[in-house]
């Protein structure tokens, strides 16, 4: 194996939501996100064929680094309720090289498996400057389609990703929005199987098969 990444700073962001649409949350609702700005491996290089060798070198110790952050701010696995990450890939970099990092399960893997998840990471990745948006989109992390829990955490660096950085960030919720009222695609698909074997016909692209 070869050298891990190389790490400039980690930043951690804590937003915690007390009222929300000018009602009070019975239970104030956190949100984390940690993030490691390290140098793009892959920087001054040119077009880079295969970028799985430094992916399997770097990425695995970055969700070893960060996972435990999450848990310092939020508490136990059982704290976490919706989970989501992200990356930005500074101004000489590819979008891949940012995917890269965080579209693999040898990083991934490191968060879902420590929580007890089952749905899979939401995720952003893109190309920025220095205190450029980075949003960490998150869901259930046991029911991608309950949508109580979409919710999306939004912070910036200052100073960073520079041109040949990249920002590999996860997010983690304590719990969903803070007044949950739309209901779930579920409840959705029940509505439109109803009304597509009342029409006997096509509702929203989905042909009727007589089952409510």
């Amino acid at each position: 194996m070869g050298q891990g990444p190389q790490i400039r700073k980690v930043v951690t962001h804590v937003d915690t939501t007390y009222i929300e649409g000018q009602k009070e949350i019975s239970t104030p609702i956190k949100m984390v996100g940690v993030a490691a700005v390290i140098r793009n491996p892959w920087a001054g290089q040119g077009f880079v064929e295969d970028l799985r060798p430094a992916i399997m070198e770097q990425a695995p110790p970055l969700g070893d680094l960060l996972v435990p952050l999450i848990f310092h701010e939020l508490g136990t696995a059982d704290d976490v309720q919706a989970y989501g990450k992200a990356a930005v890939v500074g101004q000489n970099g590819e979008i891949e090289h940012a995917s890269g990092f965080i579209h693999t399960l040898w990083f991934g893997n490191k968060f879902r498996d420590a929580v007890g998840g089952a749905s899979y990471l939401s995720f952003t990745n893109k190309r920025g400057g220095p205190d450029c948006s980075i949003q960490i989109p998150m869901m259930e992390k046991n029911d991608a389609g309950q949508r109580s829990h979409y919710i999306t955490l939004e912070f910036s660096i200052s100073d960073a990703p520079g041109p040949d950085e990249i920002i590999v960030a996860l997010g983690a919720s304590s719990g969903g929005r803070a007044h949950p009222r739309i209901g779930n695609r579920y409840q959705d698909l029940e509505d439109m199987d109803r009304m597509a074997a009342e029409a006997g016909g096509v509702v929203a692209g989905r042909p009727s098969d007589g089952k409510s």
